[in-house]
């Protein structure tokens, strides 16, 4: 269905804000690991950046990792934060190249150092 067709334009919010959650919830009820759910996360991203553009959305806010989650297992944390600079490191130059800026509001201190030299490198 086209759902672009069915939606006012001259009414589409400035600014979304998305909590993401449920990944490792949905992974583990297809039968994987919780690391698997927000590696296909990415995609999720993907598309609604996607879609934020198409309608016009001019700020797009994502809550990816609350204090609250350095609280999940060491290897499900390490993973999220391996699963964040890789995705900073391959999504920057075609966000870029579609105007997309990016900027972490947050306490990056906290993050690995990898991360936080990703956040660094590539955010503005």
């Amino acid at each position: 269905m086209d759902y672009l067709s069915k939606i006012d334009l001259t009414r589409t919010p400035e600014h979304i804000a998305i909590i993401m959650d449920g990944n490792g919830r949905w992974a583990k009820k297809q039968g994987h690991m919780r690391l698997y759910g927000h590696n296909f996360g990415v995609e999720s991203v993907r598309e609604t950046l996607k879609a934020a553009k198409e309608l016009k959305v001019k700020y797009l806010t994502l809550y990816a990792f609350s204090t609250e989650n350095w609280n999940r297992p060491k290897e499900e944390v390490d993973g999220l934060m391996d699963l964040l600079v890789r995705s900073l490191a391959n999504e920057v130059k075609e966000l870029s190249d579609s105007g997309v800026r990016l900027l972490a509001i947050g306490d990056i201190e906290g993050l690995p150092s990898a991360c936080q030299n990703e956040c660094k490198n590539l955010l503005i």
